[in-house]
């Protein structure tokens, strides 16, 4: 009897050891997440304007994996495929969208995807508008992040904008893929 209560007290101590080890692993990983910065997991919410300033719709941007996921939703546009990028400068004066600066591209490469010169980290794939003037769509910026002090941040001092063309691009011509004109734009910027 006395070897079964010596049995049993290592058994509960060893569970006791254990279940501690646990928690100190648990509040290791959750000090950890607390630790990292604030856009590494909190998504950003991009409002998306059209030429006239009105509100079409949003952007959700997230740290994924494997760079930056983009959620878009908006509508109030003519149908057809649109050239969408990611351009250098977190500011969206209607009606031309010049204020975003060009494409987002800290490694000074050429446009497009087809283009053995580039692409810029800003290219995204064209997106698709309903006969509706609708489009919801789910992008990955692999070459972005929302880290801060990276060099191929979103989140640098003038932050960066979400920009839609009215055509295609064609993922070759530099710089900017004969995509025509910027017929909307979000900002990409750090709250104030």
């Amino acid at each position: 009897m006395k070897k079964f209560k010596m049995i049993l007290s290592m058994f509960v101590l060893s569970v006791a050891a254990s279940a501690c080890a646990s928690d100190e692993e648990a509040k290791d990983k959750q000090l950890n997440e607390e630790a990292a910065p604030v856009s590494a997991k909190t998504p950003y919410n991009v409002k998306i304007i059209n030429s006239k300033g009105s509100t079409i719709g949003s952007a959700i941007l997230s740290e994924g994996s494997k760079g930056v996921n983009i959620q878009l939703m908006a509508e109030g546009l003519e149908p057809g495929k649109k050239a969408i990028h990611i351009h250098e400068t977190g500011k969206c004066t209607a009606p031309d969208f010049k204020s975003a600066g060009e494409h987002f591209n800290p490694l000074g490469k050429e446009h497009g995807f087809n283009n053995p010169k580039g692409f810029h980290a800003g290219d995204l794939p064209n997106i698709e508008i309903s006969a509706q003037g609708k489009v919801e769509v789910e992008l990955n910026a692999t070459e972005v992040t929302l880290q801060p002090g990276q060099k191929n941040s979103l989140l640098d001092a003038d932050g960066s904008a979400i920009v839609i063309h009215e055509g295609p691009d064609d993922y070759k011509t530099n710089p900017a893929g004969n995509a025509g004109d910027r017929i909307a734009c979000g900002e990409i910027v750090k709250a104030q």
